[in-house]
């Protein structure tokens, strides 16, 4: 359903200041009250997700331990065109590119189908891209856009690392906007119809049969995007021992065996066809830059 991908498959980028409780100190903080979550979880691995959702604002929060050197993680993750080449990774991106001048960078982003789609037929947003926080022992990126689709706004991707010893960084990313009347339509349709069977991460209960029932509607949409951009940044980070020219290879890879960990919630295309897309979307995004 085309207001769907549009209002709701798009990245979810947005304006904001970082909130002066989000320093390395408290990010540390909150690594020590997650210990137990972060050892024992559901995910098979490292990780912990949230999610909340207001009368107009969606939410997902996702904290996660991964065996990188903050030093690589930080080196890695703080130029735009390194994060397009991270996003381009989601089944929806169909298109990134990064520029810059004097005043700011950004990233204008096309978001589409799950499937093969022309760049005209996707969904071009401009996103502004700042670095917040940049130190030996702290790394802050934000990824905004004012105004999105459907009466969306406020898009935000927060990005928050810290160094936690062993060689390992402790990560938090937020992903979140608002949204109004039309944004909310389209979301109520697209849930009462092809959305209607999607789940998200947070269990809230049992069936009949011992299964785990999972979080539905809008939360659960904040749930798979979350997931599939962290699952995005660790496979970046995950390729970067490789020779550049099998990176694009090892993230594409990584990034589809890792969402088959989850199929119930994200699940949507076979290897093969995703592989083949994203090898033609790699290709046009860095011919065309």
């Amino acid at each position: 359903m085309l207001l769907a991908w549009i209002a709701f498959s798009s990245a979810g980028l947005a304006f904001a200041s970082v909130p002066d409780t989000h320093s390395a100190a408290s990010l540390h903080a909150k690594y020590a009250s997650l210990d137990e979550r972060l050892r024992n979880n559901p995910f098979r691995r490292a990780l912990a997700l949230d999610s909340a959702e207001s009368s107009n604002e969606l939410k997902g929060d996702i904290y996660a331990l991964v065996d990188y050197p903050f030093s690589t993680v930080s080196a890695a993750l703080n130029s735009p065109e390194q994060w397009c080449d991270v996003l381009i990774l989601h089944i929806n991106t169909k298109y990134c590119r990064a520029t810059t001048d004097e005043a700011r960078s950004a990233l204008t982003i096309y978001i589409g189908k799950k499937t093969p789609q022309p760049i005209k037929d996707a969904f071009p947003i401009e996103f502004t891209y700042r670095v917040a926080a940049a130190t030996a022992n702290y790394l802050v990126i934000q990824l905004n856009a004012q105004e999105g689709p459907l009466s969306t706004r406020n898009y935000l991707i927060l990005l928050q690392a810290v160094p936690v010893g062993n060689g390992q960084t402790f990560l938090h990313l937020t992903y979140s906007y608002d949204y109004g009347l039309a944004g909310r339509l389209a979301m109520k349709t697209y849930l009462a119809t092809i959305g209607s069977g999607k789940v998200g991460f947070t269990r809230t209960g049992k069936q009949s049969s011992g299964q785990p029932e999972y979080i539905r509607g809008m939360r659960g949409v904040a749930e798979r995007n979350t997931m599939r951009y962290y699952l995005a940044i660790d496979a970046y980070l995950g390729a970067l021992a490789k020779p550049p020219s099998m990176q694009i290879q090892k993230r594409l890879h990584s990034w589809f065996t890792a969402t088959e960990q989850y199929p119930r919630q994200l699940r949507e295309v076979s290897q093969s066809v995703y592989m083949n897309m994203k090898r033609s979307e790699y290709l046009r995004q860095q011919t065309s830059q």
